[in-house]
């Protein structure tokens, strides 16, 4: 208890003592001593409910009473109450004017901000730009069905998802399909969603416009680099033995840029994809073409183990995967020194199917492995031109598997190689109509070269 609590305890206490002595030295002077002190009692007690009176009034009132003064127990509680309520009214005040700055940040987001019930996708709040962005109006929408509102959009399913919704990156408004939009579904509590959307179209046009340009450029690089081959190839090394070392380092340069210049049209084309055809794709023959490939980079410089386990073709399209594939194969034997390992495994694995390739090679810190699949985005610049990388291969390879609803999973350690898994569903993939590597083979092989 504080001092001064304690203090006006012990005072009250005393002038109580003092009221029935004084009250019973009186009734003894007049020879009614229990009448007296009775009545003395319950004048105090009277007195006291009088005083406690006055607290119900003070918590009660909606007006601010300042306390009585005195140094009594009732004039320290209504002290110490008259400063709980200035200390509440302080925070509330605080509260509120946090609540008001919140809602005018809120407010004042060129993006559309939306607080939903979790159970009912019920709207409880939104901003401005929500009228702008997704047609919402004040009043009329609280309380109604976001999903409902925001017809034709479907996005009731995606609402259901909760926690596990991927954000939308593309979609039309309700209010003009030219207008593009991103959406994020964020729970930040038991009860409440909050959905974000965001105008993109300026970004999605950007990108139009570098993808257009890098198409166009690329392609209409093709016929000079077709040029430049050609008089190369006319030019023969033996009539100028000094010029050997230059030729061959400007057939290099040329071939690379070739590469290079299809990569960038292969991207492109993938980009403005929408839909794959679904053929099915020979697995077995898939296999044995990157193998033969591997080879022919190799040039015996590698071990390359075929390990076929899945007996299962795909559903897709070949040119995509075999692109797709041979990217990481030929990636794999770049970046793996001579005499090392590389194994091209095809199994079944979580629910579904998965390709992979393993090598023996240089490994990728794990600080890179995030951005691994950006174009142009190398581990080493000085070890990627000097085996000839163009930096767009696993970008290549992300979109295909995008394409086909697939996932890429790489596992690497610096020293110890790397793995390059391409996960497919189960819907993706069917049984094997025919031994496609050669006829009473065994499914599971594993075939080495030296």
């Amino acid at each position: 208890m504080p001092p001064r609590a304690r203090s006006a305890w012990t005072k009250t206490l005393g002038l109580l003592a003092l009221i029935l002595l004084g009250a019973l030295a009186a009734g003894l002077l007049i020879g009614q001593a229990w009448p007296v002190l009775t009545a003395a009692a319950l004048g105090v007690v009277a007195w006291h409910y009088w005083r406690l009176r006055r607290v119900l009034l003070r918590l009660t009132s909606r007006q601010r009473i300042p306390p009585a003064d005195g140094n009594g127990v009732w004039n320290e509680l209504d002290r110490l109450l008259h400063r709980s309520q200035d200390d509440t009214r302080s925070r509330k005040r605080r509260l509120v004017e946090m609540l008001r700055a919140y809602r005018a940040a809120a407010a004042a987001l060129p993006d559309a901000v939306i607080v939903l019930e979790r159970n009912s996708q019920r709207v409880q709040w939104f901003n401005e730009a929500s009228s702008g962005l997704l047609g919402l109006q004040y009043p009329g929408d609280l309380g109604a069905s976001l999903g409902d509102r925001l017809r034709p959009l479907p996005i009731a399913h995606w609402l259901a998802s909760g926690r596990h919704a991927e954000p939308l990156l593309d979609v039309p408004s309700p209010l003009d399909p030219a207008m593009r939009l991103s959406m994020r579904l964020i729970p930040y509590s038991e009860e409440l969603w909050l959905l974000v959307a965001r105008d993109v179209s300026k970004i999605m046009h950007l990108e139009q416009v570098r993808r257009d340009f890098v198409a166009n450029v690329s392609h209409e690089l093709r016929t000079p680099l077709t040029v430049v081959h050609g008089y190369l190839d006319m030019l023969d090394p033996t009539e100028q033995p000094e010029w050997a070392p230059i030729l061959e380092e400007m057939r290099r340069q040329s071939q690379r840029m070739t590469q290079l210049v299809e990569d960038l049209l292969t991207l492109s084309r993938l980009e403005a994809q929408d839909t794959i055809s679904d053929e099915s794709v020979g697995m077995g023959s898939m296999l044995a073409t990157l193998k033969r490939e591997a080879e022919a980079l190799s040039q015996g410089r590698h071990t390359v183990t075929i390990d076929d386990r899945a007996a299962l073709d795909l559903w897709g399209s070949t040119r995509e995967l075999h692109s797709a594939f041979s990217n990481l194969v030929a990636n794999a034997v770049r970046y793996t020194p001579a005499g090392g390992s590389i194994v091209i495994r095809f199994a079944r694995a979580d629910g579904g199917v998965a390709l992979s390739v393993t090598d023996s090679g240089y490994g990728i810190p794990a600080a890179h492995l995030p951005r691994i699949t950006e174009r142009f985005y190398r581990v080493s610049t000085s070890r990627s031109r000097e085996l000839g990388g163009t930096g767009l291969g696993l970008a290549i390879v992300k979109h295909v598997l995008q394409l086909h609803q697939a996932r890429l999973e790489i596992e690497s350690e610096v020293g110890r190689g790397s793995t390059f898994t391409c996960h497919f569903s189960a819907d993706r993939a069917h049984p094997r109509d025919g031994d496609n590597i050669g006829a009473g083979r065994e499914r599971t092989h594993k075939q080495s070269i030296g």
